[in-house]
């Protein structure tokens, strides 16, 4: 049985990792380590990847808590772990609980994932481009600073996420991050006419920046251009649609 080898940042101060697809029992288009309860995957699969997910950070697969994500800026405060696959809809949780663990699934938007080890706070947040715009990072701090953590010793980590490369985006896009300011018109890069290449990781990294987080990180990898590494909802769309896994990322206090 080969473990789950997760991506992870030095400087976050909490057990966390970023998954890739590999390490886990699904098969077909969910192989490996699918770890959304959402799709039509085995469920008694889909848990079995989750607790191998959450065993390779060091924390007990029952206190991993997940949510139905729905691209918003809701963020919920955990205090006890719920069952799998009952948590509410949101897009970001906070906690200062110790040995709860917070899990994102993602398959092209940003995980983002938060420490403040002196308070005990920890964070994990889901930005798609939409939720990224409307504030979701910005909701996450403000919910961590709640909880006694100050922004300046907050630290965030970016895991693997589409690339600016991959990711051709056409006017409303464009629109929505030139209307919400934060120098959004340096991440749209002009490519073929009517369209834009947006830079999701470097601009979660700037909204980050400008919410006063006192250290930002972000994994170098793009999720659409790695099929053997990572799945990918833009990819399965360039080739046709059908099933699709979500790797997940997770942080625990």
């Amino acid at each position: 049985m080969t473990a789950p080898a997760p991506l992870t940042c030095p400087d976050l101060p909490a057990p966390h990792g970023f998954f890739t697809r590999h390490g886990g029992i699904s098969l077909g288009p969910y192989a490996s380590l699918n770890c959304s309860l959402s799709g039509a995957d085995d469920p008694a699969a889909v848990r079995e990847n989750r607790a191998r997910a959450a065993r390779a950070v060091g924390t007990d697969p029952d206190t991993l808590v997940g949510l139905t994500q729905v691209h918003g800026i809701e963020v919920v405060t955990v205090d006890a772990p719920w069952a799998a696959g009952a948590g509410p809809r949101a897009d970001a949780m906070v906690c200062r609980t110790p040995g709860v663990a917070l899990g994102i699934v993602t398959a092209d938007c940003a995980p983002v994932v938060f420490a403040d080890a002196s308070a005990g706070v920890i964070g994990a947040a889901h930005a798609g481009w939409r939720g990224a715009v409307a504030g979701v990072l910005e909701a996450t701090v403000a919910a961590m600073v709640g909880l006694g953590a100050e922004r300046a010793r907050i630290v965030a980590a970016i895991g693997p996420c589409i690339g600016q490369d991959s990711y051709e985006v056409g006017a409303d896009l464009h629109a929505a991050v030139l209307a919400a300011g934060a120098d959004g018109e340096a991440f749209l890069r002009p490519g073929r006419p009517g369209h834009w290449q947006f830079d999701l990781r470097g601009y979660c990294a700037a909204r980050l920046a400008h919410a006063g987080v006192g250290a930002c990180r972000a994994a170098a990898a793009d999720t659409c251009a790695e099929p053997d590494r990572f799945f990918s909802h833009r990819r399965r769309t360039l080739t046709g649609g059908g099933p699709i896994g979500h790797q997940i990322s997770i942080v625990a206090g």
